[in-house]
């Protein structure tokens, strides 16, 4: 005997009901794994850059179609809204959201971050003159043959008991060798405006740059000439809060003066390279290659 049409009406609420019921507790189950504040009161995926895992990108749990090809479905699921969505070949098998919870759907949605609605901070101009100077802006030397006028980044800012050091390049603060000790250091660069009163530290000690054989590092330091011209608070980011081993995968951040603010990922470790510079082609073992996300460069000159 066929069944009537209230019949199978009936049938399929309790259906959806049922389903319902199954999908909420999916949803909640991964809310509370996922969206659960840190010890210091905070959300990870409310960190300044996006990270791979789940713990750093979820910034959503919810119900809702899923899109497949961006189109819809008519199959409810579990909505996992990110700030960045990854492709498959980007994250690793531990780093993925689950395909289904408890035998239910998901999606996943890129949102980006939801903020409260305010006036947002401007991207600060890493161009312009800074007093404290700070990591991230431009610095740079003065060319005693008036050959070329340049600019580089403030990289950090380190210390011993001598004094606190503009951390930077060889390149942006001893010129590939070339400039003597005691060389008068800009901020902000000449190439950007600077002026000889905008003077803020001296050359104080470079690893040189050598050809033939493998170099570590690409580095130069130049002391303050007062420690109340500079400041460890990198410009948009903030004061470092420690240090840690570079990985495989690792998403980083870094503000410079000619990209600004960006993001990338570690694509390789360990890695020996040759480098192009004004003096020449130099070896560098060791070092890390970040690829910049969302198909944006990391880093460029400067």
């Amino acid at each position: 005997m066929a069944k009537g049409k209230s019949e199978h009406l009936e049938i399929f609420s309790a259906a959806s009901a049922q389903y319902l019921t199954d999908l909420q507790a999916a949803k909640e189950k991964m809310s509370e794994q996922l969206l659960q504040p840190s010890e210091a009161g905070a959300f990870r995926a409310m960190a300044a850059v996006a990270g791979s895992t789940p713990e750093d990108n979820v910034v959503g749990v919810g119900i809702g179609e899923k899109l497949v090809d961006g189109k819809a479905s008519g199959i409810l699921a579990v909505k996992f809204l990110v700030r960045v969505k990854y492709s498959p070949n980007e994250v690793g098998n531990k780093q993925m959201l689950p395909k289904t919870v408890n035998g239910m759907p998901t999606d996943v949605e890129q949102v980006g971050t939801f903020r409260k609605f305010a006036a947002a901070a401007p991207m600060p101009n890493p161009k312009a003159k800074f007093r404290p100077a700070r990591p991230g802006c431009s610095v740079g030397f003065k060319d005693p043959a008036n050959q070329i006028v340049m600019a580089g980044t403030f990289g950090a800012l380190v210390k011993d008991s001598h004094g606190v050091y503009v951390l930077s390049n060889n390149h942006v603060l001893a010129d590939e060798n070339r400039l003597p000790l005691g060389s008068p250091i800009f901020q902000p660069g000449l190439l950007d405006g600077g002026k000889p009163g905008d003077r803020i530290a001296q050359l104080t000690k470079f690893v040189p740059l050598k050809a033939g054989v493998f170099n570590k590092v690409d580095g130069a330091i130049a002391k303050a000439l007062q420690k109340n011209l500079v400041s460890n608070s990198i410009l948009f980011i903030g004061p470092p809060k420690g240090t840690t081993a570079a990985l495989a995968d690792m998403v980083v951040h870094k503000f410079g003066r000619t990209t600004s603010y960006t993001a990338g990922r570690i694509s390789s470790i360990n890695t020996d390279v040759s480098v192009q510079y004004d003096t020449g082609v130099f070896k560098f073992s060791g070092q890390i290659i970040i690829k910049g996300l969302n198909n944006q460069s990391f880093s460029a000159g400067g």
